[in-house]
């Protein structure tokens, strides 16, 4: 039996809402993922194509010399190629580059965390998302007085933020 106009419109108008209802909703990340590329510091691929950026933490630009390698380096032990990660979200779910962001852990280790704790990226809060910051806070003061990873050297006299926007002397 034929459906009348009013009631036709009506079905093409839910069409959108039904297959947005089928999506997982972008403020929680599907929490899995399989890490296929380590890009930098504080970003890698999932091998389903998620690109994810860790919340709450920065690490060296490549331009910032073997400070960018290292901070890689460090990154890969902590998730290493094929290996298998949880993504916890916060508020905001991607950034203005359509990366998944995400606390990021393997089994009970909060690798945004460990990253600062072992000197390989540093605090970089940015509101809404600040679940795990006195968290990270403490990673890096830890990390400082210890002087672990590229506190050890001179890496962070220009922070990645400041390198960024061009403020460190030789940046960009």
């Amino acid at each position: 039996m034929p459906i009348g106009l009013p009631a036709g419109l009506a079905l093409i108008a839910l069409v959108p809402a039904l297959a947005a209802a089928a999506r997982p909703s972008p403020r929680v990340p599907r929490p899995d993922c399989i890490v296929a590329r380590v890009v930098d510091g504080d970003t890698f691929y999932c091998r389903d194509g998620r690109k994810v950026r860790l919340l709450g933490v920065d690490s060296p630009e490549q331009g910032q010399g073997p400070a960018w390698r290292q901070a890689q380096s460090g990154l890969a032990r902590l998730t290493p190629v094929g290996g298998r990660v949880r993504l916890e979200g916060d508020v905001a779910p991607t950034d203005r580059y359509g990366r998944a962001l995400a606390w990021v852990w393997v089994g009970g280790t909060l690798v945004n965390e460990a990253l600062v704790r072992d000197g390989w990226a540093v605090r970089y809060t940015v509101p809404p998302n600040v679940k795990y910051a006195d968290r990270i806070e403490r990673a890096q003061n830890q990390a400082r007085a210890r002087h672990a990873g590229l506190w050890s050297g001179r890496a962070f006299e220009c922070q990645p933020r400041d390198y960024r926007r061009g403020a460190c002397r030789g940046s960009r």
